[in-house]
């Protein structure tokens, strides 16, 4: 889904849970972890159209920018004093003409593609400390989630600010939410793009609240101490309660009001760890330690059972709702399965480069029919061990459409502003070469309608490439 969960943790910047695009395992269930806007995969008849003209759209790409998030002074001169040092791009959101890189230290900027120059930082306060970004497309705003050190960082703060406010260099002209919440630890705050939706949860109280994307009203509240989880599907949430010796409870809600659609119990094997517990429209995937998948159409109760050794338990999931259909990703690959437990596609050329499957390192497009991915680098390429490389492949067949890696990137002409194939008017700021732009790249993002893509690396630093 398109949303992401973050939670409170007492150390600035570390244990980031967001949820959504990607399922990642933490104690034991699997939660999302990166923004993946679900729509239908392409399966028209022009199939092979879409791919030659994906390979088209990415064949010239190459680095025309380069923009850097530090800044040594500080923003503030009362900034506290890690916000100050060089830390590694976190998160990347692309929002009309504006590009907004995260950094570990909780620095958050704002650039301009149209100026290529930084339009202001997001921390409006000096004891800020921004832990994710989320673009609501419902109001055109961004909304920002942070800890304060007045408060011993805590506790989450959201605040939204529209995307003009933004581009006139004024981040300090939005206003808070969710002020009656106490997001303390381990609370939550969850953005469901998909269904419109914010999921909050009070730790203190143990009540989980869901409020309106658009306008940020509450429209009701869960209180059960025995809930441990809740998974959000298009149109459903899943309640997760407390396990019990053979059996763990279940609930499905409409996501609208809260409404109980369906209460049942699936069984378990006692004393067997479960490995994830899933909620995917119809279809419910349950994977216990050593046992085999399940997966169970709660509608009509169907169950079908896939081996153990076929399905091994993944450290992250993609789901892409309308084809029914998931990725799964295990030892740097990756590969596309079916809710009838059947492989369908396995990628080629297509080792990701970080080990612990690293989900901001991941886009999936809209269309869902192409993945973008920090990869390994051809083997063969030994002057260039270092530089991993940028893979766009279909979902669909696995086929590497196009790559972007050292050998076959040059942006020497392009940026030069006394010649070349493209005269500029400025002189390029890019202090690195391709390579090494991608050498420890840390965050990727898509933007669709420019067609470029946006990295950012553990300098600080954050590399348009682009046509």
């Amino acid at each position: 889904m398109d949303g992401r969960r973050i939670s409170v943790s007492p150390r600035p910047c570390c244990n980031r849970r967001i949820v959504a695009r990607k399922r990642q395992r933490v104690d034991g269930f699997v939660n999302s972890v990166k923004k993946l806007q679900r729509r239908e995969i392409c399966s028209r008849r022009d199939r092979a159209f879409s791919m030659s003209n994906a390979q088209e759209r990415f064949r010239n790409i190459r680095l025309q920018e380069e923009y850097d998030t530090h800044d040594p002074k500080g923003h503030n001169t009362m900034v506290l004093p890690f916000l100050k040092k060089r830390s590694k791009i976190i998160e990347i959101v692309a929002a009309r003409d504006i590009v907004f890189a995260l950094a570990q230290s909780g620095v958050c900027a704002a650039f301009s593609r149209e100026t290529n120059q930084r339009i202001c930082f997001l921390n409006v306060s000096p004891d800020e400390v921004i832990r994710s970004l989320f673009y609501n497309k419902n109001n055109d705003s961004l909304i920002t989630v942070s800890v304060y050190a007045s408060d011993n960082f805590s506790s989450l703060k959201c605040r939204t600010t529209r995307i003009e406010y933004i581009r006139r260099g004024k981040p300090d002209a939005g206003f808070a939410l969710f002020e009656s919440e106490s997001l303390k630890w381990p609370g939550f705050v969850e953005f469901d793009d998909v269904n419109g939706k914010v999921l909050t949860y009070s730790a203190q109280d143990s009540i989980y609240k869901v409020f309106d994307l658009k306008n940020y009203t509450m429209l009701y509240s869960i209180s059960d101490r025995n809930v441990q989880e809740i998974k959000i599907s298009p149109g459903i949430m899943l309640l997760i309660f407390t396990r019990a010796s053979g059996h763990v409870p279940l609930k499905i809600l409409s996501i609208e009001d809260g409404t109980v659609l369906k209460a049942f119990n699936h069984l378990l094997h006692r004393n067997k760890k479960v490995d994830f517990i899933e909620q995917f429209n119809e279809k419910l995937l349950v994977k216990q330690e050593n046992e085999n998948l399940q997966i169970l159409d709660v509608r009509t109760s169907e169950l079908t059972e896939v081996s153990r050794t076929e399905f091994m338990t993944p450290s992250a999931f993609i789901f892409l709702y309308e084809n029914q259909l998931f990725l799964t990703f295990r030892n740097r690959t990756v590969a596309v399965w079916n809710f009838r437990g059947e492989l369908v596609t396995s990628f080629e050329d297509h080792l990701l480069w970080h080990p612990d499957c690293n989900t901001n390192n991941i886009y999936i497009t809209s269309d869902q029919d192409l993945i973008i991915s920090y990869c390994k680098a051809d083997s063969d390429d030994i002057s260039v061990e270092n530089a991993g490389s940028i893979n766009i492949s279909n979902i669909l067949t696995g086929k590497c459409l196009a790559k972007i890696h050292a050998s076959n990137s040059s942006h020497k002409d392009e940026c030069n502003s006394s010649g070349g194939k493209r005269k500029r008017s400025y002189i390029s700021r890019i202090r690195n070469t391709v390579a090494e732009a991608l050498e420890d790249i840390t965050a990727l993002f898509y933007d669709e309608e420019r067609n470029e893509i946006y990295t950012g690396n553990r300098q600080g630093l954050v590399h348009v490439w682009s046509n």
